[in-house]
């Protein structure tokens, strides 16, 4: 039987992943804290992070700055809690195309990872943000750096899933396996549903069509990846879950989080997890929680990626394994290299008063001015809204990033449905939409910043137009 893409163990007579060291020979680990040298142990330790979306355009704006600062604060952290693994569960980068400087930053990571931690094993997922072929793309090189690159899942001739593909031995400082990675990236419908090779699976497993198609696919493939890990383990290895997916009852952000599946039933249950799986580190979710159990988590996201996400405890999460167990869990916060603050919502002078009060630090480089977001209860149209919040903040070292005008609602009186545009004319035009929106008629200076708006539109065509 041969899998298609890869060669897995069952398919290539016991081929294991390239690149790790004899689990025979102790290999002593500069920490440039203390030398492991002397003693074998059953312990390791995981560092559990999601949702970087490096190469986010917040509003606009590039945030290369914040994530590297998080970046070189994690390497110290790993380096300081004496990790072993460290496990990213999805949402590497914000976008499937991701700029060059949001790339570099993932791969110089990994390499200042590697050059001052040696044994350090990294396991990476794809998201729903990622594009499973480039997170793979660099994964026979990434190997060499002990970082392990799962973007797709892959599928054997016979329609079952090339599990050992999925599966990545997590050492200790001594170099031994003490656990198992089931490294699952996200699954698109496409991947699980349909006529192809899912549905030979569904034959296979014998689930049918019933209930939602998408979910039951998720669930055959958490069910082979499982069977498959316990067969591969040996006795006293754990057994750890990484994915990227929405599980039911889990807390979602106000604003930030992109549905996975159109029409909200992408959720899945935590059962997919058996009690045997010592922890379940999970991304896709910003906000971080435990979803049931200890043992199942969303890290959350390290930096706010909207401003409904400020007040959340961002961190990353540390889970100790003794033996086949989860002994300990340890939150560890993330400082925030650029602050964000957010304003109202309240009446425009409360706002211009607040804004007058706002403390800051003008010795602060311009890329760690804080962001801000300002949020404004009107009663009427304030056409110079932007430039009096903006004179309020001249002089402060902060970035107003977003502007948020709260209007009121107005009851609309029944119109037509069919309206004449050419009949109207812009003007007229103008003055009912603004009478829809405010309940009353533009004022003469409003209507004579249209007109000028108007007769400079019309000047600039004009101009286009003449040979």
């Amino acid at each position: 039987m041969a899998c298609r893409g890869a060669r897995c163990q069952s398919c290539s007579g016991g081929e294991i992943i390239a690149g790790l060291p004899d689990a025979s020979s102790p290999v002593a680990l500069d920490y440039g804290l203390s030398t492991v040298t002397d003693h074998r142990e059953t312990r390791v330790k995981l560092i559990h992070t999601a949702d970087w979306h490096l190469g986010q355009s917040f509003h606009g704006q590039e945030r290369h700055e914040e994530h590297r600062a998080f970046l070189t604060w994690l390497l110290d952290t790993l380096a300081e809690r004496r990790a072993d693994v460290l496990l990213v569960a999805g949402d590497l980068f914000d976008v499937v195309n991701p700029s060059l400087r949001a790339q570099e930053l993932l791969y110089e990571f990994i390499v200042s990872a590697h050059e001052r931690l040696p044994l350090l094993d990294i396991v990476l997922i794809a998201g729903n943000h990622d594009s499973g072929n480039r997170i793979e793309l660099p994964a026979p090189l990434m190997r060499r750096l002990r970082t392990h690159a799962l973007g797709r899942v892959r599928w054997c001739d016979d329609g079952s899933l090339d599990a050992e593909h999925l599966l990545v031995p997590l050492t200790d400082a001594e170099g031994e396996t003490r656990a198992w990675c089931l490294a699952l990236p996200f699954l698109r419908p496409a991947e699980v549903t349909g006529n192809g090779i899912a549905r030979e699976v569904a034959d296979i497993d014998g689930d049918g069509d019933g209930g939602n198609d998408y979910v039951a696919g998720i669930s055959r493939v958490h069910r082979q990846l499982i069977e498959a890990a316990r067969r591969r383990r040996t006795p006293g290895q754990a057994l750890v879950a990484m994915s990227h997916a929405h599980l039911h009852g889990a807390a979602v952000s106000e604003d930030s989080e992109r549905p996975i599946v159109i029409g909200g039933e992408e959720s899945i249950p935590a059962s997919l997890f058996p009690a045997d799986i010592a922890y379940v580190a999970l991304g896709h979710l910003h906000r971080a929680q435990r979803v049931g159990e200890e043992r199942i988590r969303y890290s959350g996201s390290p930096l706010p990626l909207d401003f409904s996400e400020v007040d959340y405890p961002h961190q990353v999460v540390e889970a100790t394994l003794e033996g086949e167990a989860l002994s300990a869990v340890e939150a560890i916060p993330v400082p925030r290299p650029v602050a964000m603050q957010r304003l109202g919502p309240a009446p425009l002078e409360a706002i211009l008063a607040e804004l007058e009060a706002l403390a800051h630090d003008p010795a602060l480089p311009r890329e760690r001015w804080p962001w801000l977001e300002v949020r404004v209860d009107l009663d009427a149209p304030v056409p110079d809204l932007r430039a009096r919040v903006e004179a309020a903040l001249d002089g402060k070292a902060l970035r107003l990033l977003r502007l948020q005008r709260r209007l009121p609602e107005v009851a609309r009186e029944a119109r037509p449905t069919r309206v004449n545009l050419e009949d109207l004319g812009p003007r007229r035009l103008f003055e009912r939409t603004w009478q829809d929106r405010w309940g009353t008629p533009p004022g003469p200076e409003i209507l004579t910043d249209f007109d000028h708006l108007l007769q400079d539109v019309l000047d600039a065509a004009s101009r286009e137009e003449t040979p």
